[in-house]
């Protein structure tokens, strides 16, 4: 795919409605909203994904980021949360990513890969024909205890570029992006969307202040 000079912006760790609306008030093009995992930040329990995917207006994707592996029960999980696309942070069971487009028609698949060395380039782009985009991330699923994502964590950009070029789907990057990196992270790597989550918080929760300067960075 080609570079993005003025990439998405996917907010991530959403923990409630207002943090959703001061996300799409500060320019944010899809949320996302962490259902249970084994590690890291941001997870918040279905009814709430729920209720908040339900009050995201039109324009605005929203993006389940599931741990689960197995097609048929990220499928049941998506039939209670309705949210617009599946952001699937582990690796998938054969033949699921076939079985997810028959069961939810019309949902956008989203498949992390979390950057480790240069075979992960080679991982990406396997899976890239499958999915409608690819998230870039600096998670380790071969830990004891699973990281899958809100690492905080910066990886090597230069494998992130090196699949972003090969690539045939768009590319979002997460990963340690703050408003002090991400003018670079952009001008290295190009991608068609930018997913933040620890670098746009204080204390936990999304500050507003951080989130302007982010986005202002990253389309300056």
């Amino acid at each position: 795919m080609q570079a993005t000079t003025r990439p998405r912006i996917k907010v991530c760790c959403i923990q409630d409605e207002g943090e959703a609306w001061t996300a799409i008030r500060r320019g944010a093009s899809a949320l996302g909203l962490v259902s249970a995992m084994p590690s890291g930040p941001g997870v918040i329990s279905e009814d709430t994904i729920a209720r908040t995917a339900a009050r995201v207006p039109p324009g605005v994707a929203t993006f389940l980021l599931t741990s689960l592996r197995d097609a048929g029960s990220i499928a049941a999980q998506h039939r209670r949360l309705r949210t617009s696309a599946v952001q699937i942070v582990d690796s998938l069971q054969a033949g699921g990513y076939e079985l997810l487009r028959e069961t939810l028609p019309g949902i956008g698949l989203v498949q992390v890969i979390h950057v480790l060395s240069p075979e992960s380039v080679e991982e990406a782009l396997a899976v890239a024909p499958l999915v409608d985009a690819l998230l870039l991330d600096s998670g380790n699923p071969a830990l004891a205890v699973k990281e899958l994502g809100g690492t905080g964590r910066r990886h090597d950009w230069s494998l992130s570029r090196r699949i972003r070029e090969a690539a045939s789907v768009p590319i979002y990057l997460a990963g340690g992006l703050r408003p002090e990196n991400v003018a670079e992270a952009i001008e290295t790597v190009g991608p068609f969307g930018l997913d933040v989550c620890t670098g746009v918080r204080s204390n936990g929760r999304l500050d507003p202040g951080k989130l302007e300067r982010f986005a202002l960075a990253a389309w300056a």
